[in-house]
């Protein structure tokens, strides 16, 4: 049974992961998630069989089948990933209201991510909806389904671990760090805890430096454009998004239990 409810949300996860990236890439671009999918460059209607989950992009061999241009990696990504992430939570919490609440909190955090990469920016919509099932976090327990009064330390979590954020950016208007990275580490807060938090913000700023300088090392060895943003080369000047390394930095800490401090 195991075995089968395992595969199940594995499947289900992938199909999540595909509407969700539908979400990221329509979002704030004035087209409905109603409508039905098409090929970016030639307009096709893609039918059923072009958007199987996983089987589609490598049937496909990540190309349209009608005018062969290259179908966006982040399409197989995003499926991949919230296909492992949903088996992940189903076999850390099993069948139960702590499952489906991650599953929902992990699939606005892949919105964010998806966004934040394509656009350099954490959608308010997003984060703040984000922020605000993180905050009712605190007043559940989801394992036993019951309300309860956090303790001051709970309370003040987030707004904790968001600090170091808003101070960087009142400090330096914005040009060090955005403040979208502090609402995102606000509702991170609340769901990891003071010390679990700042271990999660300590990888992503120890994960984000150490990518960042692998690319821009490479990319100089190389002599290319290849490695870049938006065809620029990646050079110490360069706007990097953070979400993405917050997120995955949130992510070790949540399965892993890690905890630096």
């Amino acid at each position: 049974m195991n075995y089968l409810l395992s595969t199940l949300f594995f499947i289900f996860g992938g199909i999540l992961g595909s509407f969700i990236n539908v979400i990221a890439v329509r979002y704030n671009t004035g087209i409905g998630i109603d409508g039905r999918s098409r090929c970016f460059s030639c307009g096709k209607t893609l039918h059923f069989l072009e958007l199987i989950p996983f089987f589609s992009f490598i049937f496909l061999r990540g190309k349209c089948s009608k005018c062969k241009s290259k179908i966006s990696l982040q399409d197989f990504i995003m499926e991949v990933g919230m296909a492992f992430l949903t088996l992940f939570l189903f076999l850390k919490f099993s069948l139960s209201l702590q499952t489906f609440y991650f599953i929902f909190i992990f699939s606005l955090l892949l919105i964010i991510l998806a966004y934040d990469l394509k656009h350099k920016i954490i959608p308010d919509g997003v984060v703040f909806l984000f922020i605000f099932f993180s905050f009712l976090y605190i007043f559940v327990d989801l394992k036993e389904i019951i309300f309860h009064t956090p303790n001051l330390v709970s309370f003040l979590s987030g707004f904790i671990i968001a600090l170091p954020f808003f101070f960087l950016w009142l400090v330096s208007n914005g040009k060090w760090m955005g403040l979208g990275d502090g609402k995102l580490s606000l509702g991170i807060g609340f769901l990891l805890g003071i010390s679990k938090g700042f271990s999660a913000l300590a990888l992503a700023f120890w994960i984000g430096a150490v990518i960042s300088l692998l690319v821009i090392c490479i990319s100089k060895i190389l002599n290319s454009n290849k490695l870049s943003l938006e065809g620029k080369k990646l050079t110490m000047k360069s706007e990097v998004p953070f979400a993405p390394f917050i997120i995955l930095g949130f992510l070790i800490v949540f399965f892993t239990g890690l905890n630096l401090f």
